[in-house]
């Protein structure tokens, strides 16, 4: 098991420039209006909100309207000032707000789900609203007429959803811990691929464009990049968190990936380094090291007369060792290791102080994340909570 994180001293963090506080119950997801002073939220307390700052420093709603559902998820296009929000029945309501965010006018709804709809993505260029529900179908509307298009049925709920448009290629990552890769046309989708990596729930996705990348979060509270573009199936895995990855951001301008987590953490990872895929697992009856039997090696223990010992393993190199050949530890952070963790005595050994050096930044929002929103123009960042608290924070200081 890795050893507990230990606090590292840092000389920038994030500023916090302010909160919005006023939820009845928690803030299911929340964007910050771009150009504005402005916040949207959507919340389980039936309400959607518009939140501009006053001359007093404060938010107050310019917006308050009540939906006749929880609203659990969001998606705002500031071009066309499209509010499409997604509720606990099914349904999904399209809105377009005025242009001084003081009224906001039902354009449509319509039922897209049996039951929660817990992504929501509108894509301008498609004229497209992407959604998945805990009825486990992803599914894609018309945003002019509300038509149904098509739909793909998961192999569970789907908390990440993202799309690259030059591809029309959608990702889906669900809570059994797969990604799943659809190729949409106009009335149909095909199935591309699937893949899996994370031991447990896939709670977050991000897609970079540019680098053709995608980032996976997890409630096994890892990360992996996934080199799509490459078409050489590399994986990377980045371990920073100590509770489930609630959220991703990519700061596409300094190759920086944020990701929020429920312990309450926002990491920034510099991702404009070469990192190193972690080894897969060796199997092995004995200690690859010094050749002691394992417990289960009931044939070797007998002929050698000694009682076997427990497996771990490297993991730097891989191999199965015993506790006394892998009593070091070590941060491994090109491996996407911040956090000590058990490593051989011959690995640890090879390790440079160059390579044990972070490659990620780590900052305490002070509250339990439930979703976060990355403002590029100005190097902002959005983070609500389960204390129904959104926070307001400049990360220039650490994302430039």
């Amino acid at each position: 098991m890795a050893a507990e994180p230990q606090p590292r001293a840092l000389t920038r963090k994030p500023l916090l420039l302010n909160k919005v506080e006023g939820s009845q119950e928690v803030v299911n997801m929340a964007a910050i209006v771009p150009k504005e002073d402005g916040v949207i939220s959507v919340s389980e307390d039936r309400t959607v909100r518009v939140w501009l700052k006053r001359d007093s420093g404060q938010y107050w709603p310019s917006i308050y309207h009540a939906m006749p559902s929880p609203c659990s998820c969001m998606s705002f296009n500031p071009e066309t000032r499209r509010l499409s929000i997604g509720l606990d029945n099914g349904t999904i309501s399209e809105f377009i707000l005025s242009e001084d965010y003081n009224k906001m006018t039902l354009v449509k709804s319509y039922q897209a789900h049996q039951s929660r709809v817990i992504m929501i993505l509108f894509v301008l260029e498609m004229e497209w609203v992407l959604s998945t529900g805990q009825d486990k179908h992803f599914t894609w509307h018309c945003s002019e007429s509300g038509q149904r298009l098509g739909g793909y049925r998961t192999s569970a709920g789907a908390c990440g959803l993202q799309f690259d448009v030059e591809t029309r290629h959608v990702f889906v990552g669900d809570h059994s811990g797969q990604v799943t890769i659809l190729k949409l046309e106009q009335e149909s989708c095909s199935l591309v691929t699937t893949f899996k990596g994370h031991t447990g729930g896939v709670t977050a996705l991000c897609w970079d464009p540019i680098q053709r990348v995608l980032f996976s979060g997890s409630s096994d509270h890892s990360i992996i990049m996934w080199d799509i573009g490459g078409r050489k199936g590399t994986a990377i895995e980045l371990q920073g968190h100590n509770d489930k990855v609630q959220s991703l951001s990519y700061a596409h301008h300094t190759r920086q990936l944020i990701s929020c987590g429920a312990d309450g953490g926002i990491v920034v990872w510099n991702m404009d380094v070469e990192r190193q895929e972690t080894p897969e697992w060796l199997d092995s009856d004995s200690c690859q090291k010094c050749d002691q039997p394992f417990f289960w090696n009931f044939k070797q223990m007998w002929d050698s007369k000694k009682i076997g010992l427990r497996q771990h393993h490297c993991r730097k190199c891989g191999k199965a060792v015993c506790g006394k050949c892998s009593s070091k530890r070590s941060s491994i952070p090109l491996m996407g290791f911040e956090f000590e963790v058990r490593v051989c005595d011959s690995c640890h050994e090879s390790i440079t102080d160059e390579e044990r050096a972070p490659t990620a930044t780590f900052h305490d929002s002070k509250h339990n994340i439930v979703h976060v929103h990355f403002d590029a123009t100005r190097g902002w960042l959005l983070t609500s909570g389960t204390d129904k608290v959104i926070k307001l924070w400049d990360m220039t200081p650490v994302v430039s």
